[in-house]
């Protein structure tokens, strides 16, 4: 690699790190007679995961990081005095050709700033993954990133080579995003997204009709919302999210806790640290979302806007409405037995396949994968000792599951380990 591609690399490498709507493929592309590599089974994106457990790897890197946009919350914007560099299409090309040759990659994660003009900076990306295509006959993971305010021509073409696209909405909240980034709309960035849906659904029905018709984006959409950098709180997050789900195409709604890199800005607050909870709860609410059965208004609400740090979604909930429980085992619906805590998809599945052969006891349960620390309180199943949520009352059982366990340091200075309380909890959190 020449000295300059490689300082190329190095500074846009190190621009995209914050963009984090990244997940694996979740599609298949075999190999072809002649052709470079293949997606069988999920391969997808830089240290994310496959559906088989497999660690996937990508190079993930900007076309550019000059930009014609000022937006106060971001690394690479026009007044930030920062090293600027610029890949051709032919050297991102070679790299990303080379990378995969040597096993260093799996596939290409390709953002960029916005440069002269939105449709002039997505050309170059659309150009980038036509010639991994068409010239070098790349078959692995692609993922482009649509440039806001681009045109349907281009995102048509793009969808075309891409396993999956995605256009961050960074901002939940319109007044907000046009106080910290004055250039940008909402409508330029839904714009694209609805370019994406739309071109997605026609080609299901092309290929209805058409057995070898193209495939448009067949890993559907992502997003990213930046958590902490305004006044938003969790429901207005989470509402939009809902609502973005409701779309065909979407498939994951990112959340990056918000990183000061822009201290001087005085539009922006100043957290002593990343709202990395806060972000840890937002992905575990989307989970609820999109596995759980939940819905937004569930989890936040006018008199819970904001997610409690301190408990999961799930719990948080299930001590909201003590009237839904206990839940017996043995009798409930599939979808009663999802939202006790501490029983997940997988085991509440397995719950309701094994108990057409016998009755279920706690050690069922425990041996399932229940974790029974949380989920005694909230089930029953006819030999279950603990009292309940209703007998202890919520502010019991939340303190209970709070209350600092395991290892605990004595006057002497002595390690002592509590193994006389495990019987209190009911068995060992997962």
């Amino acid at each position: 690699m020449k000295e300059d591609t490689f300082r190329k690399l190095k500074i846009l490498a190190e621009s995209a790190k914050y963009d984090v709507s990244c997940s694996s493929s979740g599609t298949a592309r075999r190999g072809a007679r002649g052709g470079v590599g293949n997606t069988v089974g999920g391969v997808g994106v830089c240290h994310s995961f496959a559906e088989d457990g497999r660690c996937i790897s990508l190079l993930k890197v900007m076309l550019t990081n000059f930009c014609i946009y000022d937006c106060a919350y971001c690394i690479n914007r026009r007044g930030n005095d920062i090293p600027r560099a610029t890949l051709s299409v032919s050297e991102l090309v070679e790299l990303t050709m080379e990378f995969y040759k040597r096993n260093y990659i799996e596939g290409l994660f390709l953002s960029s700033g916005v440069v002269r003009n939105p449709d002039y900076t997505m050309e170059r990306l659309v150009r980038v993954a036509k010639d991994l295509r068409t010239v070098h006959r790349f078959n692995g993971y692609i993922h482009l990133k649509g440039i806001p305010g681009a045109s349907r021509e281009l995102v048509d073409e793009a969808g075309l080579y891409a396993d999956r696209m995605s256009v961050n909405i960074e901002i939940p909240n319109e007044g907000s995003l046009k106080f910290l980034a004055p250039e940008k709309n909402h409508e330029s960035v839904y714009r694209p997204m609805r370019y994406i849906q739309q071109g997605a659904l026609e080609s299901i029905e092309e290929r209805k009709r058409h057995r070898h018709a193209p495939r448009f984006v067949p890993a559907g959409q992502s997003t990213q919302m930046i958590v902490g950098a305004a006044g938003e709180t969790d429901r207005d997050i989470l509402s939009l999210s809902a609502a973005l789900y409701g779309r065909p195409t979407m498939r994951r709604v990112y959340y990056s806790g918000y990183v000061p890199v822009n201290t001087y800005d005085p539009r922006l607050p100043v957290p002593k640290q990343p709202p990395l909870v806060r972000e840890n709860r937002l992905y575990q609410a989307d989970w609820l979302m999109r596995f759980y059965q939940f819905r937004a208004e569930e989890i936040v609400d006018e008199a819970h806007p904001d997610l409690d740090l301190e408990i999961d979604p799930k719990l948080a909930w299930a001590l909201r409405h003590p009237e839904q429980f206990p839940v017996d085992v043995n009798r409930a619906d599939y979808e009663q037995i999802l939202r006790v805590p501490g029983i997940g998809v997988k085991s509440a599945r397995m719950i309701v396949c094994s108990r057409r052969f016998g009755r279920l006891t706690g050690y069922d349960l425990k041996k399932m994968g229940c974790v029974m620390k949380r989920a005694q309180y909230f089930v029953t199943c006819g030999e279950l000792e603990a009292k309940g949520v209703n007998e202890l009352h919520p502010e019991g059982v939340r303190a209970l599951l709070t209350q600092p366990g395991g290892r605990r340091k004595q006057p002497d200075g002595q390690l002592f380990l509590a193994f006389g309380e495990e019987p209190l909890h009911g068995g060992t959190e997962k």
